[in-house]
């Protein structure tokens, strides 16, 4: 199992830019695909956006198109989340998670490695 540490949330004003950040420990990242979720009170965590292990392929949640890119270095072990145009709808908790495989993954029990989360909060 993969252990995540994000980084980069914080206050961002509507219509501002945020880059989430999650380092990896402990193995590299070559053969897992990657998922970040995120979460607001009251409402179930739901995937934000995907990157597979294998073709580089992604997923973006409908809310988020166009405005969220997902990126990958798996020799710095980083995954990166770019967030712009943000919306007051955007605040949540946002998690990193990664699994083994081949496919992308975009269920929160599809994952078996998850990160703490960093705090997303955008307001005027």
């Amino acid at each position: 199992q993969l252990q995540f540490v994000e980084s980069g949330g914080g206050l961002a004003q509507p219509g501002g830019s945020l880059r989430l950040s999650c380092a990896a420990s402990g193995f590299a990242l070559d053969y897992y695909a990657i998922g970040w979720f995120r979460q607001a009170p009251g409402k179930e965590r739901e995937g934000v956006s995907c990157i597979s292990s294998s073709d580089g392929s992604t997923y973006y949640a409908e809310s988020v198109k166009g405005r969220f890119t997902i990126s990958r270095d798996n020799a710095k072990k980083l995954v990166y989340l770019q967030m712009a145009s943000l919306k007051p709808e955007d605040t949540a908790v946002y998690y990193c998670a990664a699994r083994s495989g081949s496919s992308i993954y975009t269920r929160r029990y599809e994952y078996e490695s998850w990160g703490q989360g960093t705090q997303v909060t955008v307001s005027s």
